[in-house]
């Protein structure tokens, strides 16, 4: 499935690197797109919105309402 969140706080090429290695630790097939500049993260994965939320949480950044 695809899911869309906004997410707080990434600013760099880091950011997306850890965000992805997040979603990715739980989902190895998940295809991630991160939008800094819209600070979008697009991913397709097997994971619910709840879960990954929680996997980006674990790492900093905060899901957006």
């Amino acid at each position: 499935m695809m899911v869309e969140m906004k997410v707080a706080g990434m600013t760099c090429g880091h950011c997306v690197k850890a965000v992805t290695q997040a979603i990715q630790a739980l989902d190895p097939a998940a295809k991630v797109e991160v939008v800094l500049a819209e600070a979008l993260v697009r991913a397709e994965t097997s994971l619910t919105p709840a879960t990954m939320a929680a996997a980006l949480a674990e790492e900093g950044y905060r899901p957006a309402a």
